[in-house]
């Protein structure tokens, strides 16, 4: 694909309050996943991996600070090179605009017009996935519509409350869409809007300029969806690995497939490459009193303890006859002599005591907030 055929619209607008505390002070897209990822890595990877040369990126006020910590320059995304760079923009300042009455998406159409795209595709922050986006403008210059939307089949306990659920014809066409709380059939498997979409950027020009005549939705999530309604719009099934991420069981199930080899394949090794921050660190330390089975490690972790089927991100210490299981720690925790950890999630700079319990269930995973000192046992879970 030549340079600048496309470019590409991350939303990162929509929080889960499911997710808290996990979200408190960060956006969602920048959930650390499987060790070493941020969940922004995959759509800004997906991006890239289709030679999308400008990314545009709307965030919540006051929620970047990690998102710039992470992505810095765009180094590792090629994001920082003469003819590729990415933007960032307020979704507050889109508000604002609307209340005072003046045009609220000039900066998005400003960006389509500088970038000198044929094509744009919008991504949302939910989804989890490695897809390839040339193949789904193939199919979208194959067809006569406005619109390709991408989605899935997935059971219905995958599903968020707000979620949209595609009525697809024979023909690939997308004949109406509602609300999965809408949802009255007795299927087990359900079209679950992807939410991504491609169209022309002329054409994607136009409707936002039409659109902001007649106060359509700000969230260009919303305007989009709004859209395929109105539209000739035709659907591209993904058949890959995806994951539906929107309350703290969905996030703890979809980090524990990736102990799953053709899951941790499928996701993470198929042709595409999935980028993230680099640091250059130590390996992971095991010592003659360690045993780990079916875990993952990132760099810089020290092991004296046990650990079983669980996920740890960089520099965790697990001191001796300490002992983990089917756990998520994140990164910098310290899990001191004979504490036991199950079924839980601790987030960054977490210290469990000697001899502290912390016992959730996989239905019900407990969460341990950031920079917790934990002094005494926690039970949770059903």
């Amino acid at each position: 694909m030549r340079a600048n055929k496309m470019c590409a619209i991350l939303g990162n607008v929509y929080e889960c309050p499911e997710l808290l505390p996990l979200t408190e002070k960060r956006p969602l897209a920048t959930l650390p996943f499987d060790c070493k990822y941020r969940l922004i890595d995959f759509n800004l990877s997906n991006a890239i991996n289709a030679n999308v040369k400008s990314v545009y990126m709307v965030f919540n006020q006051g929620t970047t600070k990690s998102v710039f910590d992470h992505i810095g320059g765009g180094r590792e995304w090629h994001l920082d090179s003469v003819d590729s760079r990415y933007f960032i923009h307020f979704y507050q300042d889109f508000l604002k605009k609307k209340a005072e009455g003046r045009p609220y998406y000039e900066s998005v159409i400003d960006y389509l017009h500088k970038s000198k795209s044929e094509y744009t595709v919008f991504m949302g922050n939910r989804m989890l996935c490695n897809i390839d986006l040339e193949a789904v403008l193939k199919i979208h210059q194959q067809n006569d519509s406005e619109m390709t939307v991408v989605y899935k089949k997935m059971p219905r306990e995958q599903i968020y409350r707000q979620d949209e659920i595609l009525e697809v014809d024979e023909h690939g066409i997308v004949k109406g869409n509602h609300n999965f709380l809408e949802e009255r059939s007795d299927d087990e498997l359900l079209n679950l809007c992807m939410k991504i979409f491609i169209c022309r950027t002329d054409w994607l020009i136009h409707a936002l300029e039409e659109g902001q005549k007649v106060g359509s939705p700000v969230a260009l999530l919303d305007f989009l969806t709004l859209l395929m309604s109105r539209v000739k719009t035709s659907a591209y099934e993904y058949t890959g690995f995806l994951s539906n991420i929107f309350d703290i069981k969905s996030y703890y199930d979809a980090n524990m497939a990736m102990l799953d080899p053709k899951k941790f394949t499928s996701l993470l090794y198929s042709k595409q490459k999935i980028y993230t921050k680099l640091k250059n660190e130590v390996a992971t330390y095991y010592s003659p009193t360690s045993d780990v089975k079916n875990s993952q490690f990132a760099t810089g972790c020290l092991v004296d303890g046990k650990a079983y089927g669980s996920l740890f991100s960089r520099s965790v210490v697990i001191e001796k006859d300490a002992e983990i299981e089917n756990s998520i720690i994140m990164a910098n925790c310290c899990i001191k002599e004979n504490a036991f950890i199950r079924d839980a999630i601790l987030d960054k700079n977490v210290v469990v005591e000697p001899g502290v319990k912390i016992i959730g269930s996989a239905d019900k995973p407990v969460v341990i907030k950031k920079n917790t000192h934990v002094l005494n046992d926690v039970y949770g879970g059903e």
